[in-house]
């Protein structure tokens, strides 16, 4: 993987990483892996909710040169399996998942993972799997990581709370899914709001990692809006406060200062953890596809 690196950078082309999956029968899922390579220590990343490890990218291009790198699909995401049931899109399932691929690689790394790397669910996903496995991760870097309000009591917290989580879940329903052609898949996403501010390298990871195209030459989201809606929908029922005081490797928080969390709501949160560093990041909640380079700062600056 190292020559395909020299190669790629005297040819300013994209890094191709490699397709890899890991059977998990006992959780009931397959999980799909993209491994940019690199001879360093093991980086894995975990991605935000409806998109896929592919939209890392940037990120992973630029950690190459000093770690190994490997992202992993969520389950109903990218090329993981897609099961389901009532409980398949708990939010404790994808830290139970992420620990273990993150249990089944670390042999191959000197028996730890250097750093957690999630980003929004992902990064919220990788802080549950390092409070199941103090041992395994070395430090975690959570990119700007969703803060479901914790279980509360009372008509005003609770009415709020089930407000935004069902404009979320409805409009991950409503989420088009199909395109006749990427051309078109790509003015669609280029005029939504959401993906102005990223850089056009991150929405062609998009439109290359997160549609696949079907049998009739369309293109279609790998992750549909049912399984993104899902997973809005189970976030009430985690507390992140109680995984927080059970981590104690060195953690960044990145804090988007345009995204969806008050900073405040960090602070508290995060205060109960003694090695937690909260760090402001000049960009939006989707940080990786905007501004990579505040991802790898962080990632590379205890390294």
């Amino acid at each position: 993987m190292s020559s395909q690196l020299e190669r790629c950078e005297r040819e300013r082309r994209p890094l191709r990483p490699e397709p890899r999956r890991i059977a998990l029968p006992q959780r009931g899922v397959e999980i799909a892996l993209l491994d940019w390579g690199g001879d360093g220590p093991l980086v894995l990343m975990h991605h935000a909710n409806g998109f896929c490890a592919g939209t890392l990218g940037l990120v992973a291009e630029a950690l190459v040169p000093r770690f190994r790198v490997i992202g992993m699909d969520a389950r109903g995401h990218g090329d993981s399996s897609r099961p389901e049931g009532p409980d398949a899109y708990r939010w404790d399932a994808f830290a139970e998942d992420l620990l273990a691929v993150a249990e089944a690689l670390a042999p191959e790394h000197g028996g730890r993972i250097a750093v957690g790397l999630g980003h929004s669910f992902g990064g919220t996903s990788v802080l549950g799997a390092a409070a199941r496995a103090p041992g395994l991760f070395e430090r975690l870097v959570l990119v700007d990581p969703v803060i479901p309000p914790p279980p509360a009591s009372g008509p005003t917290v609770d009415a709020a709370r089930q407000e935004r989580l069902t404009r979320l879940v409805e409009g991950a329903q409503k989420r088009r899914s199909l395109w006749p052609s990427r051309e078109e898949a790509r003015a669609h996403f280029s005029a939504r709001s959401l993906f102005q501010p990223w850089l056009p390298a991150a929405l062609e990871l998009y439109l290359e990692y997160g549609l696949r195209e079907r049998a009739d030459g369309q293109l279609e989201l790998k992750c549909p809006g049912g399984v993104e809606a899902a997973i809005f929908g189970a976030s009430g029922a985690l507390d992140v406060a109680a995984l927080v005081r059970r981590v104690t490797v060195p953690t960044t928080v990145l804090w988007a200062t345009r995204g969806d969390f008050p900073r405040v709501v960090y602070e508290r949160v995060f205060a109960a953890m003694p090695s937690a560093r909260i760090v402001d990041a000049e960009a939006g909640h989707l940080i990786p596809m905007e501004a990579p380079e505040l991802v790898v700062r962080e990632v590379l600056g205890a390294s």
